[in-house]
């Protein structure tokens, strides 16, 4: 495989799908070394195949807002690689998802759902349909006129999405409700991220971020260190951003600093219990402001407009809000404020300019598609519940995730400790993953 060609053709025919680009080049950049060392993949053409998506499907949803005015948004599904199961991954519902920001996310989730052990391929979807402003009607009204063009491309053996940036658990369950009329059959498997009383798993919501504060504590004892009495930053106010809250200041950490697209919170004394718990009612409020949290706590939290989470001094760094929002810029300001240490828990958070940043200073980082990848594991657990139709409890739930993210740490480590000691968090995730998905793929034949 030469990585330059690869991506040469690609940027040819995908030139302006940066998102994607990006990606690919990451894993393949990565991979290139191992996967020439396995002619059986040049031959079967593994890598040519790995990038294209299986299809993508793209349809147009057309709903009635409160003012009985019709809109229209397009929605997508990308079905990417089912080589060692079904297709997984979740629906993002923003503003700026486009057919490269879905392809890149379904590439990554390929990989990622690979490390956690469970037999998922990869996929992702979503629609360019804002939520900021709209009424709980106005999104049950768009979430049925979505899954009216999608439930015949799912099931619970053929693609079973889940939820992301904007979709959380109203949405599924508006999506399950239009499904279940749809098909006629209570399927709760279809769908992961459910609610506790028709399907869903305990820890589901708290999963993504839970599983990155366990990799982190995996990664930091890996390094000598310990996260208890460190200093947190976090960006966004979302599922993610608030269940890595959570579990960091029951882990003993200070988290100092919370923003959102309007700027950032800093929390001189860490964060509340109850400051946590009003991020829940700050997501469902669809304002997407994170001065609110100022508002409600005014004599614990300082709001700076325009600013973002990496302005504020700390020791870790998680982003997890959204793709490529750390830079290069970001990454110096953080290390000049002595951050050490740097876990994605969104997709792709880090610009290739933030990551080189860390590198070089040897910064600890370690990339989302392991760090986050808690969240389709316990997706991956729910649907292994509802397949068998049992409950596990919290603490079974809670001890599963705790295998997944301790083997995905082993993976990694074992792919991407270099000769002088040093371990590629980078390399090691994406030669795990890559290296499963290519052997299946080669095994099942050319197809």
């Amino acid at each position: 495989m030469k990585v330059a060609e690869i991506m040469a053709s690609l940027e040819k025919k995908y030139g302006q799908e940066k998102e994607y680009l990006q990606a690919v080049r990451e894993v393949l950049e990565s991979v290139e070394e191992v996967y020439n060392q396995h002619p059986e993949f040049e031959a079967a053409k593994i890598v040519e195949r790995m990038v294209e998506p299986d299809r993508i499907f793209t349809f147009r949803v057309t709903w009635v807002d409160d003012k009985g005015n019709v809109q229209t948004n397009l929605g997508y599904r990308v079905q990417f690689n089912s080589a060692i199961g079904p297709y997984k991954g979740g629906l993002r519902f923003h503003k700026a998802v486009t057919p490269s920001m879905l392809k890149f996310l379904g590439f990554e989730q390929t990989f990622k759902n690979a490390l956690t052990t469970l037999p998922m391929g990869g996929a992702k979807g979503g629609s360019d349909f804002d939520p900021v402003g709209k009424s709980n009607a106005e999104i049950m009204r768009f979430c049925q006129a979505f899954m009216y063009e999608l439930w015949q491309c799912i099931g619970p053996d053929q693609d079973i999405p889940a939820g992301d940036v904007g979709v959380g658990g109203r949405e599924i369950g508006f999506l399950y409700g239009m499904y279940k009329k749809l098909a006629r059959e209570y399927n709760t498997g279809v769908l992961t991220g459910k609610g506790g009383t028709w399907g869903g798993s305990i820890l589901r919501p708290e999963a993504t971020g839970f599983g990155a504060l366990y990799f982190t504590q995996h990664l930091l004892h890996k390094a000598g260190k310990d996260i208890k009495g460190k200093t947190v930053a976090v960006s966004g106010f979302g599922n993610v951003a608030w269940g890595a809250a959570t579990k960091a200041t029951e882990l003993g950490a200070k988290v100092v600093a919370v923003s959102g697209p309007d700027g950032v919170c800093y929390i001189k004394d860490g964060i509340t219990a109850d400051m946590i718990n009003y991020m829940l009612d700050m997501r469902a409020s669809n304002r997407n402001k994170v001065e609110d949290m100022a508002t409600k706590f005014p004599k614990l939290a300082v709001f700076t407009p325009g600013k973002k989470a990496w302005s504020i001094k700390c020791d870790i760094a998680l982003p997890c809000a959204f793709q490529n929002e750390l830079n290069g810029d970001d990454a110096k300001e953080l290390m000049a404020n002595g951050t050490w240490c740097c876990c994605e828990v969104s997709n792709m958070g880090c610009t290739p300019e933030a990551i080189k940043a860390f590198q070089d200073a040897r910064i600890l980082f370690a990339p989302g598609k392991a760090v986050n990848a808690g969240g389709v594991a316990t997706s991956g657990l729910e649907m292994t519940q509802n397949a068998t139709h049992i409950s596990w409890s919290a603490k079974e739930v809670d001890e599963k995730l705790h295998f997944i993210m301790e083997s995905i740490h082993e993976a990694c480590v074992k792919f991407g400790t270099q000769k002088d000691g040093h371990i590629d968090y980078v390399k090691g995730a994406n030669i795990a993953g890559f290296m499963k998905v290519a052997q299946a793929m080669l095994e099942q034949g050319i197809i």
